[in-house]
């Protein structure tokens, strides 16, 4: 594991006990076989203790994991084929947000997606995740070609945020949002939603209106992240856990208030683990949604997508 947090190190320390093992094993040709299988079974119960038991702050650190596959590695390990397409045709291209057309078992899509970097160099390239208006409008933009095509729209959200920047304010953050909140509510394709990261805000929102909406299971889907939450709070991002379990943004409490539509499980230990098999898991989801949804009639699918939003936070006394 070249990356662990400090909840994850009962199973460093097994994993590296089992690396010293093999070294032995290897140096003195002794046979270690029944050392190192006890070991693995330790190594197991100590991952399903502790991914089943994770706090709020827990999932948030999680879903930060840097080797996480983004919304490009999906794509790569989802889509047959894909064509990336650019700008929003009026101010240039954010790189914080890709999209094009694809093919998921031999269905045409438009997949749309934040992207956030692998390294130091790409994170800046792609603005870590956070979109720029520009980013929001080319989103738009590919979501109405999707629908002059008559083709369901696929996103992946995963942003700690809109930019908020004093030029993305001047170029309007706020309304750029709010229009696709609007045009997304009655775009008459199918959408799916995932989120596979970080959900924050309406940079999340931005790209989050679907007929489905789903969480990975360690993911985190809020208005406000633990730290700035906590800043304001408390004028410290000390109370950064206290400030997660409050804001009750794990995909278990998003399901629980009924704010999403399923929880997608992620291999054990997070979807870093085994990024092939949360692929193939997430591709089976797509297939199985898009069978419904494309038989569906447009105007029942439209309100009942408007029903569904309208109904949240919704209180009886």
């Amino acid at each position: 594991m070249s990356t662990s947090f400090d909840f994850e190190k009962p199973i460093a320390d097994l994993q590296q006990q089992i690396n010293k093992i093999k070294q032995v094993a290897e140096k003195t040709k002794m046979d270690m076989s029944a050392t190192l299988a006890e070991l693995e079974i330790k190594i197991e119960k100590a991952q399903k203790e502790i991914y089943a038991n994770l706090s709020g702050w827990q999932q948030v650190q999680l879903s930060r994991h840097p080797e996480r596959p983004y919304t490009l590695s999906y794509i790569e390990m989802i889509c047959d084929d894909f064509i990336e397409m650019h700008g929003d045709r009026t101010v240039k291209d954010d790189k914080a947000i890709v999209g094009g057309f694809a093919s998921i078992g031999g269905q045409t899509v438009m997949v749309i997606g934040h992207q956030k970097g692998t390294n130091t160099k790409t994170r800046q390239y792609r603005n870590f995740g956070m979109a720029n208006p520009e980013g929001y409008r080319k989103a738009l933009r590919l979501m109405k070609l999707a629908e002059k095509f008559n083709k369901p729209v696929i996103s992946f959200i995963d942003t700690p945020g809109a930019f908020p920047g004093l030029e993305a304010e001047e170029r309007g953050q706020g309304e750029a949002i709010a229009r696709n909140l609007l045009e997304m509510s009655v775009l008459r394709v199918p959408i799916i939603c995932f989120v596979i990261g970080e959900g924050a805000s309406g940079g999340a929102l931005g790209i989050g209106i679907g007929d489905r909406v789903y969480m990975l299971e360690h993911t985190w889907y809020s208005v406000i992240s633990p730290e700035s939450c906590s800043s304001i709070l408390w004028r410290s991002w000390d109370f950064k856990e206290r400030a997660a379990a409050s804001l009750m943004l794990t995909a278990d409490d998003m399901f629980k208030n009924k704010l999403i539509d399923g929880i997608i499980q992620e291999p054990l230990g997070g979807a870093h683990q085994d990024p092939a098999k949360m692929a193939a898991t997430l591709k089976g989801q797509i297939i199985q949604d898009l069978d419904i949804l494309c038989k569906r009639d447009t105007d029942n699918l439209i309100n009942e997508r408007i029903d569904k939003f309208c109904s949240m936070g919704v209180v009886a006394e």
